[in-house]
């Protein structure tokens, strides 16, 4: 009797990770969300180089997939004048400014998207 229980519990329990593995496979998922289709990139409408010639690096904590990388480059390309690429496997944000950057404008826009800036430099 016993044996029949932890049959049943064993099946049961294997349907249910291979429905989840089914589930996500069609749906998305990852670390941001069971089930979240992928984030979209915001085109930026310049893309001059020329037309930016200030440049920010910055150290961004709290990203984790390429959707969080999405999540910060909308962020900061929604800014005036900002070109950003974020790079997920290095943790690393840089922005191509056509104006000095305020620093706490950018910190607040990737605060806001639901991370932080770790450490912030600034070349003209």
């Amino acid at each position: 009797m016993i044996t029949a229980v932890i049959i049943i519990l064993l099946v049961c329990f294997s349907g249910w990770a291979v429905y989840n593995v089914v589930l996500r496979s069609r749906k998305g998922g990852g670390c941001c969300g069971v089930h979240e289709a992928s984030v979209r990139r915001i085109p930026v409408q310049d893309r001059n180089k020329e037309n930016y010639p200030y440049k920010a690096v910055m150290s961004i904590g709290g990203m984790t997939c390429e959707n969080c990388a999405v999540r910060v480059e909308n962020a900061l390309n929604q800014l005036p004048g900002t070109w950003a690429k974020v790079d997920i496997s290095e943790n690393r944000a840089v922005v191509l400014m056509k104006s000095e950057p305020d620093e706490q404008m950018v910190r607040d826009a990737v605060r806001l998207a639901g991370y932080v800036v770790m450490d912030f430099e600034y070349n003209s």
